[in-house]
């Protein structure tokens, strides 16, 4: 049976919510073996796509990260990102900071919840610190996200601005 067809739905339940969504957006994926040079189990960045081997995955949310990685690349350098990415492939609002406040928005998006988007393994122990601050409406890199221009600034006393994002992808 190929990873095409999912057969870790009982161990990876977002897993199709999140591949469609991403592909829906213009965040290609494709499954199929990923090897140990990946940062993340089971998720590599190869020329701008996002490569999955579901067996490999330790969560589907490392797929909303490293899509958030490639989403706030600015278009004219998202082909060029490759492996783990580097200090070098970062720009102007589009860190690490911004990958993370970018997933928050995309889990928002296809219900996924917080213990789910920040799972236990995940952030260097500082999983259950980012889902308080989120859950708290506390946003890091949030800010970013608007330098970027994909996300409207949040005035004080409006609520729902973010995380709904103005575009999925950084122009």
């Amino acid at each position: 049976m190929s990873e095409n067809t999912f057969p870790l739905l009982s161990t990876l339940p977002w897993l199709v919510d999140t591949v469609s969504f991403l592909n829906s957006i213009g965040i290609t994926t494709k499954a199929g073996a990923v090897g140990s040079e990946s940062f993340l189990p089971g998720v590599i960045i190869q020329h701008g796509e996002l490569h999955y081997q579901a067996s490999k995955l330790a969560a589907v949310s490392d797929l909303l990260h490293e899509a958030g990685h490639i989403a706030v690349t600015p278009s004219a350098f998202r082909r060029t990102l490759d492996g783990a990415l580097n200090a070098e492939q970062s720009f102007t609002c589009g860190g690490e900071v911004e990958a993370i406040a970018w997933s928050f928005a995309a889990a928002t998006a296809i219900g996924m919840p917080l213990d789910v988007l920040f799972h236990a393994d995940g952030y260097r122990g500082q999983a259950p610190a980012l889902a308080m601050n989120f859950a708290l409406g506390v946003y890091p890199g949030v800010g970013g996200l608007i330098g970027a221009g994909m996300a409207e600034n949040i005035p004080i006393g409006r609520a729902n601005a973010y995380p709904k994002l103005l575009r999925w992808l950084r122009e």
